[in-house]
């Protein structure tokens, strides 16, 4: 078990991973509650910035937005430069005109399903992974949005669930998080103690 401020403290003395950039990936199941840890591990951090894979996804490419990442996020923090990239828009369906700058901060927060991909982890210098059993994420998930987007969970749960079998992101994890009523528990993931390795 840990908190969060030694575990961001722990992160910091990390070596960079991605150029002068320690990459954290927030992974789990939608409504495991990454972007709500993620923020509050970025404020530990003094402010981390955080990438939202949500903003990166489309309609049509729930979860193909792989070379979108490496593209514009991971290649320029990997050279040390200003990464640029325009966030989607859920409502009008189409990409930002104007893109959002990410500056080579040290340490850089990407949160969301899949941000632990196998494309990913050589970036990485630590894979979280929100430990919330896929059903009960799921009915947060959908408790939070509504019935309005009913629809879409039912076109959400096989999508991910498909990905995760292809390309499975909780064995490679270096902490499981674990929320409990006194705050989060940090604990050893699978690949610390199993020896798996994080690519």
């Amino acid at each position: 078990m840990d908190t969060l401020s030694s575990f961001a403290r722990h992160l910091m003395a990390a070596p960079p991973s991605c150029g002068p950039v320690r990459l954290v990936a927030v992974d789990g199941h939608a409504g495991s509650g990454k972007s709500t840890f993620a923020a509050r591990l970025a404020a530990e951090l003094g402010g981390a910035p955080v990438v939202h894979t949500d903003d990166l996804a489309t309609h049509d490419e729930l979860f193909a937005w792989t070379d979108r990442l490496r593209v514009q996020i991971l290649q320029p923090l990997a050279r040390g430069t200003t990464a640029r990239y325009a966030p989607y828009d859920w409502v009008g369906r189409r990409f930002a005109d104007r893109p959002r700058a990410l500056p080579p901060a040290p340490v850089v927060l990407i949160e969301g399903v899949g941000s632990g991909r196998r494309a990913v982890r050589p970036y990485l210098a630590r894979l979280l992974w929100m430990d919330v059993p896929d059903r009960t994420a799921w009915s947060r998930g959908q408790l939070r949005d509504g019935p309005g987007l009913s629809a879409f969970w039912d076109d959400w749960r096989p999508a991910e669930r498909a990905h995760f079998v292809s390309d499975p992101s909780r064995p490679f994890a270096d902490t499981l998080v674990r929320r409990g009523p006194a705050g989060y528990a940090l604990l050893p993931g699978p690949a610390a103690t199993t020896g798996i390795p994080p690519a």
